[in-house]
């Protein structure tokens, strides 16, 4: 989800509330100094975060001293939206199917390299859970950003993409790169003929990159209950919802208490695949 998607939603807020709604970014650190500076914030209602996994489920497990505990330095308000990650490959690749992809990687372990946006993203993960499902090595090459990485892709300098649908779109439509496998539960909208790693032979298989709204912890809960009737409302009406389809997922509201539970679900299961593949904030 870019920064318009959300002042779209902070206009229909102001709209609805009828006081301005400032967007506030704060990049860097992975999303890490925008979730320190949501979780400091006095709980009044006044400051809410934008969440993601990279701060909340797949980043804090790489790096459990990121400033905050994920879990209990927030209330989560909603979901607003999942949608999965695309792995592609250069167009005249050799690795049509995710078979293939293994059957190289077993043949030649470590020299099928795979593309991500950077150390603990949420493609960086995804790689790591899917050698651990099919007990294989893949060379993970980290960039700082989808951009390099999807023109490297193109270019033929790496193997292999792992990361947003949204990042890789473009090039998937201008023929440049095509997509092997999606990594959701059902196959993405924008790409109907690639088919899920479910279907490539890893059932189960579903990890998708999520949006959510969350408040500082301590949040009057009566005011938890409030923001999310509104944002879920906002995220339904038409206009809303054609702008943030475009990001290649679906629409996901929840109840807070749904929410917290994919929080503390997902952040035990890549805590797991951090341990097992003994991954640290460097590598």
């Amino acid at each position: 989800m870019c920064s318009s998607d959300l002042r779209l939603i902070g206009k229909k807020l102001t709209d609805a509330w009828g006081y301005q709604i400032v967007v506030d970014n704060r990049p860097g650190a992975n999303g890490f100094i925008g979730a320190q500076a949501a979780s400091r914030a006095a709980p009044d209602g006044h400051t809410l975060m934008l969440g993601h996994p990279n701060q909340l489920t797949v980043g804090p497990a790489i790096k459990p001293d990121c400033g905050y505990d994920p879990v209990k330095d927030f209330a989560p308000i909603t979901m607003l939206m999942a949608a999965p990650s695309l792995w592609a490959v250069p167009i005249n690749s050799t690795l049509l199917t995710v078979a293939d992809v293994v059957a190289a990687a077993k043949k030649a372990p470590g020299t099928v390299s795979f593309a991500t946006t950077g150390i603990g993203s949420v493609g960086h993960l995804i790689g790591q859970l899917f050698m651990q499902r099919a007990n294989i090595k893949l060379h993970h090459v980290p960039y700082k950003g989808a951009a390099p990485a999807v023109i490297d892709l193109a270019a033929g300098r790496v193997n292999m993409m792992s990361a947003a649908l949204a990042a890789q779109i473009g090039f998937v439509r201008e023929g440049k790169i095509k997509g092997i496998a999606t990594t959701g539960v059902k196959r993405a909208r924008l790409t109907p003929n690639v088919p899920t790693l479910d279907e490539s032979g890893f059932p189960g298989f579903n990890v998708t990159a999520w949006h959510g709204m969350l408040a500082p912890a301590k949040v009057d809960p009566a005011l938890i209950t409030k923001v999310n009737r509104e944002i879920t409302r906002i995220v339904r009406m038409k206009d809303v919802e054609e702008v943030l389809l475009q990001e290649g997922g679906e629409i996901t509201p929840t109840t807070p208490q749904e929410f917290a539970t994919v929080i503390r679900e997902e952040l035990a299961k890549w805590q797991k695949v951090v341990k097992q593949a003994a991954i640290t904030p460097d590598q």
